[in-house]
């Protein structure tokens, strides 16, 4: 699904970013408002134009300082929130969006994503997305954090053909969904977009990282234990990864990982240091 150039195809045809921006834990200090949307701008500026969200990031305080950071270059942005589980009945999906677009400053999402499952049942979360597909109020619609045995349930779902991507906990660290949910999403074509893609950096004191990164470069400068850790991520065409940075230094080392190409050796210590799974395991979330 990468079609060249750091883009993933959707399953609708629509190429976006295969390197994002994430914004959990952005918005909620007044103090650091300036320097995010700065961050935010200069991650456009390098062509990391997915932008993604949600309402319950903050309590709507990211949604908002994403706003004013695409205030102006909306057209650049292919911009993605999601909708809490409460609120993903047919009419509160609804005004949910209405709130977040507010918030946004928009009239329109790219992608809107059921957060995770919760007590609303599945078909009428998932019809309610449709809905507003129809209405012109989103372009696309996927989910987050569904495992295998949600997406066999989504297979009944009318129009469930439309899903653009499913949003799961991938990384070094978690990689539970290689055994069968991720080949599952390979099979139909559907990219996982990788929330986390380094552990919210709790796994870069890891040796093995460090000895890697002291072997590669990022540009002009010596790579880092996170940029081969997103890396690693990248290394598959049928991932996007959102990482999240809240400084203009941050933003760019991120960008900075799209130049590094891990080698045989490389994976197969990455591998070792971190095994994938040899059953299956239940769903993990963050």
């Amino acid at each position: 699904m990468d079609t060249g150039h750091g883009v993933v195809s959707l399953p609708s045809g629509e190429g976006v970013p295969r390197l994002g921006q994430g914004t959990w834990y952005m918005g909620d200090d007044d103090g650091t408002r300036a320097a995010e949307i700065r961050t935010l701008r200069t991650g456009l500026d390098l062509g990391l134009t997915l932008i993604d969200t949600a309402e319950m990031y903050g309590d709507g305080r990211a949604e908002e300082l994403v706003g004013g950071a695409i205030a102006g270059r909306r057209d650049e942005v292919f911009l993605v929130s999601k909708v809490l589980p409460s609120n993903a009945s047919v009419r509160g999906t609804s005004r949910a969006l209405e709130a977040s677009l507010e918030r946004l400053g928009t009239d329109y999402l790219d992608l809107y994503l059921l957060h995770w499952r919760g007590g609303i049942p599945l078909q009428e979360s998932i019809g309610a997305l449709q809905e507003l597909a129809v209405a012109g109020k989103i372009r696309h619609w996927g989910v987050s954090n569904l495992d295998i045995d949600d997406m066999h349930e989504l297979d009944a779902v009318p129009d469930a053909g439309a899903l653009q991507t499913n949003q799961l906990l991938y990384n070094l660290s978690r990689r539970g969904i290689e055994y069968d949910l991720l080949p599952l999403l390979a099979e139909r074509k559907i990219p996982v977009m990788a929330y986390s893609p380094i552990e919210q950096g709790r796994l870069l004191g890891h040796p093995e990282l460090h000895r890697i990164a002291g072997e590669h470069t990022a540009g002009k400068n010596a790579a880092t234990p996170a940029q081969i850790a997103l890396a690693w991520v990248l290394r598959r065409p049928d991932i996007i990864a959102i990482p999240k940075a809240s400084t203009v230094e941050h933003v760019v080392a991120n960008h900075g990982a799209l130049g590094i190409q891990l080698t045989s050796d490389d994976l197969a210590a990455l591998d070792s240091a971190f095994p994938p799974p040899s059953r299956p395991e239940p769903l993990e979330m963050l």
